[in-house]
């Protein structure tokens, strides 16, 4: 049941980018021009969405965040290095696709290095080892590198803001580029379950929404369109972080949050 589950989201949800790949008023192809701007072809639809998040937010993440946030400085590192480390096997293949075998070296024995003698990723061994931590890559960010543009600007339900590219990339992880998403959700094995898989997903978007508690308050008390603030901000962001991987250097300022993917 769950993968056939899995199979109707993966087709319903390429279906939808089949349809916002092409969408514009010109009718031209926008996911194959990575210059074009990013469209916002379902804005209406969009802007529901925003809001149903926004609720979900203030109901639930938020408080959950302000709770975390509250923790012993050590356990929250230690919970966000446990997060990052795990990262690293999505990072790493995506490092080999963009032709960084550097960064693949030192990710994988940064990997190495904290599962083990770091305590399953807790403790950040590698840097005090002198391996500094390196950005997080993903598959959006690799078909930018190869010249995909972003598509059309979606706000998914719970999942936040993404554009077609983005939502591929996504797709293209629980479809087997994501080596924990295959041993504990896919395969279930003995040693990993789904619950292992969906609770570090939980506890990376809860990390990253405690680090950012002020600037998204700052962010909506002071735009005079908050889901048009957020849009600006992430495009923003994901151009600065593909601009990166090809090793062009961005002009824009840093006002973008600390971790956009989270």
């Amino acid at each position: 049941m769950k993968n056939i589950f899995k199979a109707l989201v993966v087709v319903i949800l390429s279906q939808f980018l089949v349809l916002a790949s092409y969408a514009g008023e010109d009718g031209t192809k926008t996911l194959s021009n990575s210059n074009k701007p990013v469209k916002d072809c379902f804005e209406k639809l969009n802007r529901g969405i925003f809001a149903f998040n926004q609720g979900l937010d203030k109901a639930l993440f938020e408080p959950i965040a302000t709770g975390y946030s509250k923790l012993p400085t050590p356990i929250k590192n230690s919970s966000s290095n446990f997060v990052s480390n795990i990262s690293n096997l999505v990072t790493i293949p995506n490092n080999l696709l963009q032709g960084d075998f550097k960064s693949a070296g030192t990710n994988t024995l940064r990997l190495i290095i904290n599962t083990t003698l770091g305590i399953v990723g807790l403790f950040d061994a590698a840097e005090a080892m002198g391996l500094q931590k390196l950005d997080k890559e993903d598959y959006g960010q690799t078909l930018g590198k190869m010249g995909f543009g972003p598509g059309c600007y979606l706000v998914l339900p719970v999942l936040g803001p993404t554009t077609v590219r983005d939502t591929i990339g996504t797709i293209a992880s629980i479809s087997g580029g994501d080596p924990f998403y295959n041993i504990s959700v896919t395969r279930d094995t003995h040693y990993f379950s789904d619950f292992d898989y969906y609770a570090t997903k939980a506890t990376s978007a809860i990390d990253f929404r405690a680090k950012n508690l002020g600037s998204l308050e700052n962010l909506e008390e002071n735009s005079i369109d908050f889901y048009a603030a957020v849009r600006s901000l992430y495009i923003q962001d994901r151009k600065k972080k593909i601009l990166n991987s090809v090793g062009i250097t961005d002009s824009m300022d840093d006002s973008d949050w600390e971790e956009i993917e989270g």
